[in-house]
């Protein structure tokens, strides 16, 4: 044990600051393939059997954690069958955070999901927050960080499982200033992203994205963020919490969140590997094989008048997604030209080509698939993208 500063154990701090060293290339050999997909998300419910969680006056964060996870998980096997959902625990026992964090770990998960029901021992504060690991600053964050990292208090031989870490030394959180961007760009796009869904469809209060010395979080080789979901401590919150209804709004948001992330980060690694591939010297593939452009796109059919429906459905190709807006004479559209931008809450979405007729658009997304091999045909409606089950309804050509 460290003398000067109890709370900090040098080959815990050595083996982390290897990892801090090396494991950025093993993250980049993964993620910089082109057609990378995300294939595994865990998905943590906070506390659980002899660790309750903060409390309510009617309910117990490990529950209510527990119920929305369950129900957030449920919705991404629904919509993703291709993702992989992992859970840490499913019932009401206590998982380590050690063995939380080896969960995702060994099965090489993309995302780490812990979610969480925060407390205060004043009944006014309310809202929700998703951390991300970082250096906290002193005060209120670091009061939240060592009531989440107490729960190693009730492990057995807890001072040698987290080699000496000491949750209530402010030393022992030193450690996490070397860690902090390692996956930090992920994280907080996935925080801010579960942010805007609590905000904007389940009408939450915004306490924003903050940094957090988390153990769980440390301990897992993988973007990661810990969500708050409301103060079971505020008499409104609680209820809420407890309902079926709030439950399920918080749980679609967060899925909302990790459909969106799930975009972005694909896409983004397409753009990556395209720009890697210039880059490296290789012979671009537009000068090789000219690719379809706007004007050599389908004919626009004229859509028959139909009663009622006065906007036209348009079908497009996306090609690409992202958190910050992409300048149209970016190099990754280079040769393109109708690259259309689409805002969807804060992501940035980018479509080429337009039909009325679906069997047309069909042939085109072949062709920018040569380019773009994650592209998937869209609806566009009055200028927005709206669901393409409801597009296909819609379009008199679709039948």
């Amino acid at each position: 044990m460290n003398k000067k500063y109890p709370g900090l154990n040098f080959q815990w701090f050595f083996m982390v600051f290897c990892a801090f060293l090396f494991l950025p290339v093993i993250v980049y050999s993964q993620n910089g393939e082109n057609g990378y997909k995300l294939k595994t998300v865990v998905i943590d419910a906070g506390h659980g059997g002899k660790d309750p969680g903060s409390l309510g006056k009617h309910a117990s964060e490990k529950e209510i954690a527990l119920a929305i996870a369950l129900k957030a998980g449920k919705y991404i096997e629904d919509y993703f069958p291709e993702v992989k959902v992992l859970y840490t625990r499913k019932t009401d026992i206590y998982p380590g955070l050690k063995e939380r964090a080896a969960v995702a770990n060994n099965n090489k998960a993309d995302l780490l999901i812990s979610i969480h029901v925060n407390g205060n021992e004043n009944s006014n504060v309310s809202g929700t927050e998703s951390l991300v690991l970082g250096l906290h600053r002193a005060g209120e964050n670091f009061e939240v960080a060592k009531k989440e990292n107490s729960v190693i208090l009730l492990e057995d031989n807890y001072q040698e499982k987290y080699e000496g870490f000491d949750p209530n030394s402010p030393e022992s959180y030193i450690i996490f200033s070397l860690m902090q961007n390692l996956y930090f760009e992920q994280s907080i796009t996935f925080a801010a992203l579960v942010q805007d869904q609590f905000r904007e469809r389940a009408i939450r209060k915004d306490r924003g994205v903050k940094q957090q010395g988390l153990l769980v979080l440390a301990q897992a080789a993988m973007p990661g963020v810990l969500i708050e979901t409301g103060f079971i401590t505020n008499p409104d919150e609680e209820k809420y919490l407890m309902t079926e209804e709030g439950q399920d709004y918080l749980a679609s948001s967060i899925f909302r969140a990790f459909r969106d992330y799930k975009e972005i980060t694909e896409s983004r690694n397409s753009f990556l590997a395209t720009h890697k591939e210039k880059e490296s010297g290789e012979t671009d593939t537009l000068n090789e094989k000219p690719l379809p452009v706007q004007d050599s796109a389908p004919v626009l059919s004229e859509v028959k008048p139909v009663a009622v429906k006065t906007a036209r459905v348009e079908f497009k190709v996306q090609i690409a997604a992202s958190s910050k807006p992409v300048s149209p004479g970016a190099r990754e559209f280079k040769g393109l030209t109708g690259v259309k931008e689409y805002r969807v809450g804060n992501i940035y979405k980018y479509a080429i080509g337009s039909s009325t007729t679906f069997q047309d658009i069909i042939l085109y997304s072949k062709q920018i698939k040569e380019r773009f091999p994650d592209a998937f045909i869209i609806a566009v409606k009055e200028d927005k993208i709206i669901p393409l089950d409801q597009a296909l309804k819609e379009s008199t050509d679709a039948r």
